[in-house]
């Protein structure tokens, strides 16, 4: 997910860094992923909130192993790190010192056998880089897809995924399609250094991870386009979950803009992103089926999740919701 700026709950005083963190050392991460995979790691991110609850719930303190270090952000002494573990940590540059121990600034995901490193809980950091539920949703009806497109014999030469952040999304289709050329693009530089960084440990080499505000800096057509952009109304307007204009809807209604000029005969835009729901009407499908029909494009949309971010619903900006949806749409250009 495309990220600007931070999250959520604040940090205890005794955690609060000093100054941001530098950038993490690549070899070092690398290294340190081997590892982690090499002893079983496993970890499903969720979201914020629920993240909140489960470690509020949770009778320790102290990380008892390598979940609570890299998954739950717990602060950690050195046993609960097998052996050269912490050194690791200490070369790549993500052991903070927290009290008589030390804290993660990263943690790491998994997701379809590949580990992602990502920003630490919470996400306070003007240039964090998000990971959770809807990236999980977004790789799974983007495989779906991709399956489709090779069944046709749909060619995929160039692509972008527009708001890379960590990097899930290129990576889903880099691994599928070695031969392409795939632009990982963002606006944050912490996201395209962890995006490298996750594609290295992948083993991806057709991958490359640059500066572009959505396509605006990323020339040329692309046989595929995709995104999972910020889409909530956000109070503090925190990039990676501030969508802007109209019920949180900007970035996603800008991006179906730029993508409709920017795919190459044959191309296809996949989309995933939050639809606010106001008194059984979708607004978004409003705005964008006139474009959709003047660019000539075939296209399809669905819910693939009725109800996401309902917690959000008890804020002010979403006073007449009925609901936040998760969308998918999926355009293509005509070849002729």
């Amino acid at each position: 997910m495309m990220t600007f700026t931070a999250s959520a709950a604040p940090l205890a005083a005794s955690c609060i860094p000093v100054a941001a963190p530098l950038m993490p050392d690549a070899a070092a991460l690398q290294e340190l992923g081997h590892a982690l995979r090499a002893a079983g790691y496993r970890f499903t991110t969720v979201t914020p909130a629920t993240h909140s609850r489960v470690k509020a719930k949770v009778d320790h303190v102290w990380a008892h192993d390598l979940h609570d270090v890299f998954g739950w952000s717990r602060p950690f002494r050195a046993h609960a790190l097998p052996a050269g573990l912490l050194e690791l940590m200490h070369r790549a540059g993500i052991a903070q010192p927290h009290r008589d121990g030390w804290r993660s600034t990263l943690r790491a995901a998994t997701l379809e056998g590949d580990l992602y490193f990502h920003s630490a809980y919470p996400t306070s950091d003007t240039d964090a880089v998000f990971f959770g539920p809807d990236t999980y949703r977004f790789a799974r009806a983007l495989r779906a897809e991709l399956a489709l497109m090779a069944a046709a014999g749909r060619p995929v030469l160039r692509a972008a995924d527009v708001g890379a952040g960590a990097g899930p999304g290129a990576l889903t289709i880099a691994r599928r399609h070695p031969d392409a050329e795939v632009l990982a693009l963002d606006i944050n530089e912490r996201a395209m250094h962890l995006c490298r960084a996750n594609a290295s440990l992948a083993g991806v080499t057709n991958l490359t991870a640059r500066y572009s505000n959505l396509l605006q800096d990323a020339p040329g057509d692309f046989d595929l386009i995709v995104s999972n952009p910020p889409y909530l109304l956000d109070k503090g307007e925190r990039a990676y979950r501030h969508g802007g204009g109209e019920l949180g809807a900007g970035l996603s209604l800008d991006l179906v803009k730029q993508a409709l000029t920017r795919l190459a005969p044959g191309g296809t835009l996949l989309l995933y992103t939050g639809v606010v729901m106001v008194r059984n009407d979708d607004p978004f499908l409003r705005r964008i089926e006139p474009l959709l029909a003047q660019a000539g494009m075939a296209w399809q949309y669905e819910e693939i999740d009725p109800d996401v971010f309902g917690e959000e619903l008890d804020t002010p900006a979403y006073a007449e919701a009925d609901r936040i949806a998760a969308v998918w749409l999926k355009a293509s250009r005509p070849l002729h």
